[in-house]
């Protein structure tokens, strides 16, 4: 039976790497990670952006550069160009007897109230040396931003390789060969795990290369595997069911897409509803797997409450696949 299985698995994966579609599915989580990296902010990153004449004052611009984005420009053209752009950007510029403020008008007035303070503590030689204050760290050292980010990746990553899936079994069916497995010594259940064996490679191997490019290379692999492995039977069971119910490639893809909103309505019933409210997400075996994954990402959460949240993932499943066995065996004899 394995060697059915890995016959079913390598003809597969010929195929996928003739197929673009298939390619760009595989790439297309890495080139998100590593638009993740460039978009998300790091933990101590700031948001106020400080335009400077280059060379006017270079120890003001190295004073600024310890609190804020600074950006240098040959004169105060350049910098009142720069400052009268689509973005956030305020000009501080020298006069007769001091600086001014070059502003468009229309940005926050906390950038502006920033930018004033952080003047007037450089004009008065005010050195980090001389604060009061003690910095206290809570140990954070992922921006939550990118966190949420990644975690939805992964998320996503399984979906793409249901997707897969679904795409060999439209594929099967166009070719007439799905018909074949029932006059063939291949049972239905290797054939069911050949086809997806391609699907869970590819969540694996993703999720992991999505970690490493993102920064999250120290997280627990072996929690990492697990729950890649129990998101990757919910690919599965999608794949199949959209599969078998799909006549044509471009239906395939536009049924497994529509899997995304459950995605998205879960990291939002996450991230932003109370607790008390988060009973009715339960259902949804992505809340779970996206719960398990806040637990690796932030290296937080027992062991005991990270398989608690496979185990529910995985009793959800099983009652989806009691739902859905019938019609994935109809549409295995019909085809």
């Amino acid at each position: 039976m394995l060697k059915k299985i890995f016959t079913i698995f390598k003809r597969d994966m010929k195929v996928n790497l003739r197929e673009t579609i298939t390619i760009y599915i595989i790439i297309a989580p890495l080139l998100i990670a590593v638009g993740i990296n460039l978009i998300s902010p790091g933990i101590n990153d700031t948001t106020v952006n400080i335009a400077l004449v280059e060379n006017d004052n270079t120890k003001q611009a190295e004073y600024f550069e310890d609190f804020a984005h600074v950006e240098l420009f040959v004169d105060e053209q350049a910098v009142e160009e720069r400052v009268t752009g689509r973005d956030n950007v305020v000009g501080v510029l020298a006069k007769e007897r001091g600086y001014y403020i070059l502003t468009q008008g229309n940005e926050p007035e906390s950038v502006v109230e920033y930018t004033k303070l952080l003047n007037v503590l450089y004009e008065s030689d005010v050195q980090l040396e001389d604060a009061r204050s003690q910095i206290i760290d809570f140990g954070k050292t992922v921006p939550p931003l990118k966190k949420m980010l990644v975690n939805m990746l992964l998320l996503m990553i399984p979906m793409l390789a249901g997707m897969i899936i679904a795409l060999n079994i439209v594929e099967e069916k166009v070719d007439n060969t799905v018909s074949a497995i029932n006059v063939t010594p291949t049972s239905r259940n290797a054939f069911v795990l050949g086809k997806s064996m391609m699907g869970m490679v590819v969540a694996l191997v993703t999720s992991i290369a999505g970690l490493f490019i993102t920064g999250f290379y120290d997280v627990n692999i072996g929690q990492l595997v697990l729950i890649v492995l129990v998101s990757a039977v919910i690919a599965l069971l999608i794949g199949f069911f959209q599969g078998i119910n799909s006549d044509d490639i471009m239906e395939a893809a536009g049924n497994v897409k529509l899997m995304f909103f459950p995605i998205v309505g879960s990291v939002v019933g996450y991230e932003l509803v109370s607790g008390n409210w988060q009973i009715f997400f339960y259902w949804s075996p992505f809340y779970w797997a996206y719960r398990a994954n806040d637990m690796i990402l932030s290296k937080s959460g027992t062991w005991g409450e990270f398989l608690l949240c496979l185990g529910i993932i995985i009793v959800i499943c099983i009652a989806f696949y009691a739902l859905l066995a019938p019609r994935i065996r109809k549409g295995l004899e019909k085809h």
